[in-house]
């Protein structure tokens, strides 16, 4: 049989005239492109597998079992779970019968497969053992629009340079009296009094975050808050805190973040950094009027900044960073203390005795802070049930392992491929019985007395009350100090402060919770003053 082809002269001209059109160039150079691209990721792909494979050997990796059910497509579902979860005022306790199916846990959203755990041993891995492993990923793009460019956006040496930065700042400051807090403890104290006088019923809360604003802004931007009219107090307030609503919703949608862009999200956020802006510029105004020497002086932290960066809108955003980890996570803090210590009238009495030792006419000294041990295990319980940061997650930007999690058992090593995320609760993981005991879920300091739990507990991984390992925060101690500075006075003032009869008193963790950027009350922290 023969095929015969008649090809005419006019079909032989058609056939020119499109082999020479440029839009037949540009087919043909598409199709060989798409090939190419599709070979390349095809043999990356497989060179990837084999060296996936070689781990898994080397470490007798096993896969992990346990995995969060969906009936969704994609799992996308489970993004449902997470949004109701995040508006019901119950986040982390809702995620609860997902994230403590075992240990560590696989999670697959998107068609792409993750890994939550609330191992201690996953976690200091993450976190200290094998750090250089792991790097934020799509956090950064989250918080770009209200945080930009600094410490807690950033990964390799960006984040090194930050880091050493910053530590000095901190390091000038623990250097410094603690009296530093005294005005700042006393401007709390003198608000409260009048907020007592016009209501039976205060709210901390509030009052908690402007006094921990005010300290922060002052002791390391050289300028305290309160210097501005109310007017612009009161809309930096609103504004940092519906963009930190913003934040958290973005860092739900992971990679599709962007997507999450409404006007009034990007004014709040504007706002926020216009006010950071402000501080800087400030600053700078100041160096240039009376000499670098001089404004070092006055403005320790942003005239550091600037030798280094010389660049203003770095200044800004690293200002933005240290700002969250000043106000927030201190304000977080006495807020859920206060919150749990009226709920618990013994607790609270105790700890009354003890502030009793300090005399109400002396200053409140570090060695003074240092001789109230029942304050510290009350920390360290509001620190165990609300830690700074409850839900995390890094992504493997190299092919790595967990020590455990893997095979029918759980204890086998896991090969966490490059790309993949990982994520762990410290609000799960710090209501472990095994670690804490049967009584877990209960405000008890108590627990903390004979320092056994801390070493059991070990920080970093059984106990990670402001992150762990390189990126533990670096002001731990400001926080802590201040923190106890506060309660001192405050109880030394109020010693009558109790819950109000029809404020209800819920077990732990059935209390509503706002969680943004850190966790706290939503409903606020109610009491009696006098």
């Amino acid at each position: 049989m023969s095929v015969e082809f008649n090809l005419s002269r006019n079909d032989i001209r058609d056939y020119r005239t499109i082999r020479d059109s440029p839009l037949f160039g540009l087919r043909v150079f598409t199709i060989v492109l798409l090939l190419g691209i599709f070979l390349y990721n095809y043999l990356w792909r497989r060179r990837q597998r084999k060296l996936e494979t070689a781990l898994e050997k080397q470490h007798n990796c096993e896969p992990v079992f346990p995995k969060v059910p969906y009936s969704w497509p994609l799992g996308l579902d489970l993004l449902k779970v997470q949004f109701n979860a995040f508006f019901s005022g119950h986040t982390l306790e809702a995620l609860t019968d997902y994230i403590t199916i075992a240990e560590t846990v696989r999670l697959e959203l998107w068609g792409v497969t993750g890994y939550i755990t609330t191992d201690p041993e996953n976690i200091e891995t993450i976190l200290s053992t094998r750090f250089d492993d792991y790097g934020l990923g799509n956090r950064r793009v989250a918080s770009f629009p209200l945080l930009g460019e600094g410490i807690f956006s950033q990964d390799g040496p960006p984040w090194k340079h930050s880091r050493d930065l910053i530590r000095r700042q901190f390091v000038r400051v623990q250097k410094q009296t603690i009296q530093a807090f005294s005005p700042h403890v006393e401007k709390l104290v003198s608000k409260l009094y009048e907020a007592a006088e016009g209501s039976n019923i205060v709210d901390l809360k509030p009052f908690f975050f402007e006094f921990t604003l005010d300290t922060t802004t002052e002791l390391l931007f050289g300028e305290p808050h309160s210097s501005l009219p109310k007017e612009d107090r009161d809309a930096l307030r609103d504004s940092f805190d519906y963009a930190a609503v913003g934040v958290g919703i973005r860092v739900r949608l992971a990679d599709l973040a962007p997507l999450y862009n409404p006007a009034k999200f990007r004014r709040a956020c504007g706002v926020v950094r216009d006010w950071a802006t402000f501080f800087a510029n400030k600053a700078l105004k100041y160096k240039d009027e009376f000499g670098e020497e001089k404004a070092s002086e006055k403005y320790s932290f942003i005239i550091d900044l600037w030798r280094e960066m010389k660049d203003e809108s770095l200044v800004r955003d690293q200002l933005l960073h240290i700002l969250i980890a000043g106000r927030d996570s201190t304000a977080a803090l006495l807020s859920w203390t206060f919150f749990h210590l009226v709920r618990n009238p013994d607790i609270l009495e105790r700890l009354r005795r003890e502030i009793s030792t300090v005399p109400s006419d002396t200053h409140v000294t570090r060695e003074r802070i240092q001789k109230l041990p029942f304050l510290r295990c009350c920390l360290n319980e509001t620190l165990r049930l609300y830690p700074q940061l409850a839900l995390n997650f890094r992504f493997a930007n190299k092919n790595t392992i967990l020590p455990r999690g893997g095979g029918p058992d759980g204890l086998s090593p896991v090969l966490i491929p490059k790309y993949s995320g990982v994520g762990w609760s410290s609000y799960h993981l710090h209501r472990r019985e095994s670690i804490y005991g049967p009584d877990s879920r209960i405000y008890r300091p108590q627990r903390w007395e004979d320092g056994e739990l801390i070493k059991r507990a070990k920080p970093g991984a059984g106990f990670v009350d402001f992150n762990g390992g390189a990126r533990l925060c670096l002001g731990k101690d400001f926080a802590i100090m201040e923190a106890s500075y506060a309660v001192i006075r405050l109880l030394q003032e109020f010693p009558n402060i109790r819950l109000p009869p029809e404020v209800p008193n819920e077990p732990v963790g059935a209390e509503r919770q706002s969680f943004t950027i850190v966790l706290s009350p939503l409903d606020g922290v109610k009491v009696h003053l006098i």
